[in-house]
Formats: structure tokens, C-alpha cells, sequence
């Protein structure tokens, strides 16, 4: 979703605010605006363009030609109103001494706008953000500080936000407040940052804290303040982050997709080394009663995107590890089926920045139902983090680019990890087996090196077959479950039209769209059902489809009989093939997007987190 970075302290603020932004670019956006209080007071200087951060820094010169030390800047992915320089933020008040900058929806601005234009108050974007700068404005008329102003115009909103908040009558002073959307409190020497991610900010601290729902933060250069929803006095945990900066770079690779496809060895190790002692699961802080795991009767994984697709996977392991129901959901979904989950009910959510608004939609009608939460998630300290019964880390590191790779690698590993230690306690899963599942989990980094050391093969497919406008994902079982997520790959980054489909399903309509020169790709990595894999491969080249097939070492020369190319990976537990075999998957999304000229970290009308309903 949108970026939002604000700074006040001795240095000028432009040039920090362009910064952080330029490292919020990966967020997906469309525009790009800034506001800082100038020096020895007067009007804001408010400067906004559309496109890409580029235009908005040559503007400015870097920041150079915008002088003062207090302002905030924003990065905007389109929701009320067309990309344009009007609607970019922040969205300022009707005299242009307040500005204000949002990522969210604020649900009832038509009735507010409507109030206010009752009341003289012109108003000149399309957006709802531009309610929010003038309520504030409204509610000073009768002379109150911007903090009670603020505070009175959250009373009457209503919505998802994170605002930040500048006023040229409040020299020094920045306010945030927050609900559902994420925002951070940074905190320097001399100085204080507000961002909603915390790459923004790392580059000048890394002393950070993550406000609360119906919080209200005020940020001078001396320090913070934060209130609750009744403006009381808030005592905020200082959280220090580790991540390097230079995690949050290129580091020399062309893009950060390809840079994150290529850390998943080591980020895997991250994710599961410190987890396993012994031949056993160890989870360190789990803290759900091996009584309550007895009791669970069903597992209910909630999830969007490429995080859906992880529980996909994961329903089939589960499900065998445990021998208990599993249902997999769209979080989108979710509040609106009349979900069967009650206390004896786990329900797993999973998301890389733990700030996707459906995800914490869902968690939340899940605990008004009685069931537990416990969340799989990459950010510490995230809204999902907090409010869950459980939590597991991914520990993957900064994840920029809005293809997610690393994140999904991570995330599958600590469900199988997860399952592992709850069929340990539900005596559901032979300790040999268990065992040697945790015994080839440790080689599995070593494993996805050599795959990805083998990408050749795989640039050399993609350009064999980048320039098709449909390409078809079949698998059954787990290979199914992991043909969603390489066709999702391959459509968010290349705009290729592509759809996976369980390989059953082929006779039962999908293969009337297989003609001469279609592109399938068959996943044959579920090795017990090899052979219907092959039979669904002969079915598709009968057709004229040209198969380009996905298997293990051991099966490559048999699949290389009937497709027209073969991608091999390294033999493993059945369990642990789908995280080798999406590095490929990966890989040739990547690729086939290079080729096709794709902006591959920024894809149209995407965004890393969407914050959002």
C-alpha cells in the first residue's frame, strides 16, 4: 500500500523525507508528494507530482530547494480519485496551513465532506484524505491546538488510517495517529521519525516502536508522546531492529526479486536451524498448551495471495501430519462465509508484513468466535503479531520487491515445522518419520543452492516461451498447490494470463483452451502420482500444447520422454519438494518478465502491503 515517512529534528527534513520514500518505492505507488514547515514559519511548502519519485526529486533537487526541519511525504497507490497531482498527498487544509498524509479508507468521508462543504469549505481533490485535513482546520476555528483538533476529527471518522500530520502554526511538532494501517515510531538523537515501514527509517535508527489502534502519537525533536483513544498518557516498548541496512539494498543485483529468490537458502536456514535440536521440533516462546493442541478438533488457515497459497500446501501436510480437518481461506473471504471455527478451533494466519487488513479482519472474527490464533508472519512487533495467541517469525529479512519469494519459502518451512512439533504431541506421526523429515530439512538450504546455481536452464525456457499470452499450471496433490503460486508469479510480474488447475480437471472443460502452441506447465514432483502426471502430459502434447515439465532428478528422464523440456530438482522428503521446487517457478517468472521489458519490483497496480479492504 502507500508509504508515509515524517521527520522532525535539526536537519532538513526534504532530503530524509525523499529517502525514506525512495526506499517505500517497492510499496507500489503512483504518485509522490511532500510537506515541511519552513524555516522562520509562514505557509507549507507543499510539492506533489505524479509518477515515480524521480519527477518529485528532480523537482526539488533532492530536497535541496525546501528548507525546514519539520515535514511529512507520502507515496500514493491510487484508491479515491485518478492518479494526478491534485489527489497525490498530502492533501492540505482550505488556508494550506495543515497538511496531511494517509494510507487506508476513511469509510463515511462523503458524509463529512458533505457536512463541511455545507459549511463553506471548498475542497479541491477527489480523495478522502482531503476530509481529514479539513475537519482539522474545522475543529481549530474555535482556537484549539492541533493535538485536541486532531483528536476531536478522529472521533468522527471512521475507516482504516494511518495519518501523519503537520501544521505551519505547530513549528517542530508532527502527529500520528492510528487504525488498522500500520505505523512506526522512530527514535533518533535529537530527532523523531514516523514511517509506515520500517526501511524508511533504518538508515538514521534503528530504535523503533509500533503504535497501537486508536493510538495518537506527538513527535518533536525532543521526543514522543503517545496517547490512547481517551488521550491518556501511553508508555511505548522501544524495540531495536537488526536487520542490516544493506538487507534492504540491491546489493549489486539487478533487481531485489531476483536478489530474494537468491537469499532463500540462507534465509531457510534462518527459519529452521535454530528451530530443530536434537531430531526434535523446537519452537522457542510456544506457548499454546500441549492440552489445548489435544483438543483441537479442525485447523482453519487464513490467508491472501501468495500467503494463501503457502496454507494450500500446507492443508496437504497438515492434514497428513495430524489426521485433523484443514481448511484453507481467502481472508477476504472469511468474515463473510459464517466461518464453522469455535475454541476448539486453531486458526493459523499467515502474512509477510502482518499488516494485511483482511488477514486482521479475519483473525479478529475468529477471536470474537472463541477460537485461537496463531500467526506465521516475517514483521515483529506487526498489528497480526500482536493480537495473536502465538506467534512464529519467519525471520526472512526485508522482503522489497512485491513479488514475494523469500516470504513464501520461509513461511512454508515453519507451517511443515509447525505440524511437525503439534504430530509430536498428538502422537499422530511415527517418530521415525518425523525424524527423518527434520534429518532432510537440514540439507534442503544446500539442496535449493543447486537450484538455484542451475538457473541457466530455467533463462533459457523462459526465453524459449515468454512471448505466450496464456500459459496453463497443472498438478495434482501438492503439485497443484504449488502451480497457484508459479502462475501467480507469472501474472503479477510479466502480465501473462496464466491459471493453474488441478490436473484432473483437464477433461472436464479446461482442455478445450489447449490448442497448438499453448504453453503448460506440468508439475511432476508428487512422485507417488507420477503416473498421472505423465498421463495429463500426454493429454495436453495430443492437443499440440507444448509442455514444459517440472520434476526430481530421479524422474527427469522418464518426464523428458513426453515434454518438451524438463526443469530437474534434487531429490527430497516429499514433504520438502514444493520449497525446491518454486525456486524454478520463481525464476521463470522473473526471467519471462526481463524479457517482456516488465518493471519486475514494481508491477502495475500492485502493492507489498495492502492495507486496504
Amino acid at each position: 500500500m502507500c508509504g508515509i515517512v515524517g521527520y522532525t529534528g535539526k536537519e532538513q527534513a526534504a532530503p530524509i523525507l525523499l529517502d525514506g520514500l525512495s526506499r517505500l518505492e517497492y510499496r507500489g505507488y503512483d504518485s509522490a508528494g511532500v510537506a515541511v514547515c519552513p524555516e522562520g514559519g509562514g505557509s507549507l511548502c507543499v510539492h506533489k507530482a505524479k509518477g515515480r519519485l524521480k519527477v518529485l526529486c528532480d523537482l526539488l533537487d533532492g530536497g535541496a530547494a525546501v528548507k525546514g526541519t519539520v515535514g511529512v511525504g507520502h507515496t500514493r497507490w491510487a484508491t479515491h480519485g485518478a492518479p494526478s497531482d491534485e489527489n497525490s498527498h498530502p492533501q492540505v487544509s482550505r488556508s494550506g496551513k495543515i497538511a496531511v498524509v494517509h494510507n487506508g479508507i476513511i469509510e463515511n468521508y462523503g458524509e463529512l465532506k458533505d457536512f463541511l462543504q455545507g459549511q463553506g469549505v471548498p475542497f479541491t481533490s477527489e480523495t478522502d484524505t482531503e476530509v481529514v485535513a479539513q475537519l482539522v482546520e474545522y475543529f481549530q476555528r474555535d482556537g484549539a491546538d492541533l493535538l485536541t483538533a486532531v483528536g476531536r476529527c478522529l472521533r468522527r471518522i471512521e475507516g482504516a488510517y494511518a495519518l501523519g500530520i503537520v501544521s505551519a502554526d505547530a513549528p517542530g511538532q508532527l502527529i500520528a495517529a492510528r487504525k488498522d494501517s500500520p505505523l512506526i515510531l522512530g527514535y533518533g538523537e535529537g530527532c523523531s521519525f514516523l514511517a509506515s515501514d520500517v526501511t524508511a527509517i533504518l538508515r538514521f535508527t534503528r530504535r523503533v516502536s509500533y503504535m497501537d489502534d486508536g493510538e495518537v502519537a506527538v513527535l518533536t525533536e525532543e521526543g514522543i508522546a503517545c496517547y490512547d483513544h481517551l488521550m491518556q498518557p501511553v508508555e511505548k516498548e522501544i524495540c531495536r531492529v537488526d536487520w542490516e541496512i544493506d538487507a534492504a539494498e540491491k546489493g549489486g543485483y539487478e533487481h531485489f526479486m531476483f536478489k530474494e529468490i537468491m537469499e532463500q537458502p540462507e534465509a531457510l536456514r534462518r527459519a529452521v536451524f535454530p528451530r530443530i535440536r536434537e531430531g526434535e521440533v523446537f519452537l522457542e516462546d510456544f506457548t499454546l498448551p500441549e492440552e489445548y493442541l489435544r483438543s483441537m478438533r479442525s485447523i482453519h488457515i487464513v490467508a491472501c495471495g501468495s500467503s494463501y497459497h503457502v496454507g494450500v500446501v500446507g492443508k496437504y501436510h497438515l492434514e497428513q501430519m495430524l489426521r485433523l480437518p484443514v481448511e484453507v481461506t481467502l481472508a477476504s473471504e472469511f468474515r463473510y462465509m459464517d466461518p464453522i471455527v469455535d475454541q476448539r478451533t486453531l486458526v493459523i494466519v499467515i502474512s509477510q508484513s502482518g499488516e494485511t487488513l483482511d488477514s486482521m479482519a479475519a483473525l479478529r472474527e475468529a477471536r470474537r468466535r472463541g477460537a485461537k490464533i496463531l500467526s506465521i508472519v516475517n514483521v515483529a512487533g506487526s498489528s497480526i503479531a500482536r493480537e495473536s495467541d502465538q506467534v512464529l517469525y519467519t525471520w526472512a529479512g526485508p522482503e522489497i520487491a512485491v513479488a514475494t519469494t523469500k516470504a513464501y519459502s520461509t513461511q512454508l518451512a515453519v507451517l511443515n515445522l509447525l505440524g511437525l512439533h503439534m504430530s509430536r504431541v498428538l502422537g499422530s506421526m511415527a517418530a521415525e518419520e518425523r525424524r527423518a523429515v527434520l534429518e532432510d530439512f537440514r540439507t534442503l538450504p544446500e539442496k535449493l543452492e543447486k537450484v538455484l546455481a542451475n538457473r541457466d536452464g530455467v533463462q533459457y525456457y523462459a526465453s524459449q516461451y515468454f512471448n505466450r499470452e496464456s500459459v496453463f499450471y497443472i498438478g495434482r496433490n501438492v503439485d497443484y498447490a504449488l502451480g497457484l503460486e508459479g502462475s501467480l508469479k507469472l501474472k503479477e510480474i510479466s502480465y501473462v494470463h496464466s491459471e493453474a488447475y488441478a490436473s484432473g480437471e483437464l477433461k472436464h472443460g479446461t482442455i478445450s483452451l489447449i490448442e497448438p502452441g499453448t504453453l503448460v506447465v506440468a508439475l511432476g514432483t508428487c512422485l507417488r502420482l507420477f503416473d498421472k502426471a505423465m498421463s495429463n502430459i500426454l493429454e495436453v502434447r495430443t492437443r499440440g500444447g507444448d509442455v514444459l515439465a517440472l520434476t526430481t532428478e530421479s524422474r527427469a528422464a522418464d518426464m523428458a520422454k513426453n515434454a518438451n523440456g524438463v526443469i530437474a530438482i534434487p531429490d527430497a522428503h516429499p514433504m520438502l519438494l514444493p520449497l525446491l521446487g518454486v525456486a524454478p517457478l520463481q525464476l521463470f517468472a522473473y526471467y519471462a518478465a526481463l524479457m517482456r521489458g516488465c518493471d519486475i519490483d514494481r508491477p502495475r497496480n500492485l502493492a507489498k502491503s495492502v492495507t486496504v479492504e
